[in-house]
């Protein structure tokens, strides 16, 4: 695992481009070492993000990097709410804070079981995890399986650039008419010797780690949960376990094996 330096630290955004419904942030951020797939950032503007007259106190946001190396990062982001509309509204050259990267990530190992295909499952913001675990498992010789589900067209607009992605959305507009996770049941019929990986809303990762703990195919979930510190103090993003006690999604996970978990709750 990576260990984040203490404290928060000063970057600044590079580019900052929209593609469909998401924005998509380059970083540099010389100070800070490079992440792991799985980790995450905890990020805020360092103007307009609160305590002024005429403005609303943030947390930072939590934010899963998309890719990281050499002093400079990759977020995506749904411009959706009063923190995630400022960070989209970031000019190039604007300084950001950052925080991390922190959490437990995914474990491939070097390189992963040859024995059991990976198999990458992701929807809507939980796409950016997945990824960066694609791109870590291409640099090692493995071709993974990735299947990501969206809302609709402009949603499924960034995995254009992957050409063998299996896309589900909700209206049909693209890929399949459905849930990404009746993909995943496709393809463990046809071949159940596998790893999942999957990053995700809450009930989609639900049904992921029911799917996989009755089906005894081994899954690592990267867990989503609204977080105001990511250092463990606050105890607001625990998820009880299967053995019984809670585990705090930023410090234990947010990747976490199926089977210690009890269920993946609703946020």
């Amino acid at each position: 695992m990576t260990v984040a330096p203490f404290g928060r630290r000063r970057a600044v955004l590079a580019a900052i481009r929209k593609v469909g419904s998401y924005h998509l942030l380059e970083v540099v951020d010389r100070h800070g070492p490079d992440p792991e797939p799985g980790q995450f950032y905890m990020l805020a503007a360092t103007s307009g993000w609160g305590a002024g007259e005429d403005e609303r106190p943030f947390l930072p946001r939590a934010f899963s990097a998309m890719g990281g190396r050499d002093g400079r990062l990759w977020f995506m982001l749904e411009d959706i709410g009063p923190g995630t509309h400022r960070l989209a509204r970031l000019q190039k050259g604007e300084p950001l804070w950052v925080t991390g990267p922190l959490g437990h990530g995914f474990r491939i190992g070097t390189p992963p079981t040859p024995a059991r295909r990976p198999i990458l499952t992701g929807g809507g913001v939980g796409v950016p995890p997945l990824i960066f675990l694609s791109q870590a498992l291409v640099e090692q010789g493995i071709a993974p399986t990735l299947q990501f589900g969206f809302r609709d067209t402009q949603h499924a607009a960034i995995a254009a650039s992957f050409d063998t992605v299996q896309i589900a959305t909700d209206d049909g507009s693209v890929g399949h008419h459905g849930l990404v996770t009746e993909l995943l049941i496709r393809e463990l019929d046809d071949d159940p010797h596998a790893t999942v990986y999957a990053c995700g809303p809450p009930g989609m990762l639900e049904a992921i780690r029911r799917i996989c703990v009755e089906r005894e195919v081994p899954a690592q979930l990267a867990l989503e949960s609204g977080m105001a510190c990511g250092f463990g103090a606050c105890f607001g993003c625990v998820v009880p376990l299967a053995a019984g006690g809670y585990a705090r999604v930023c410090v234990d996970g947010p990747v976490l094996d199926a089977t210690a978990l009890d269920h993946v709750p609703a946020h």
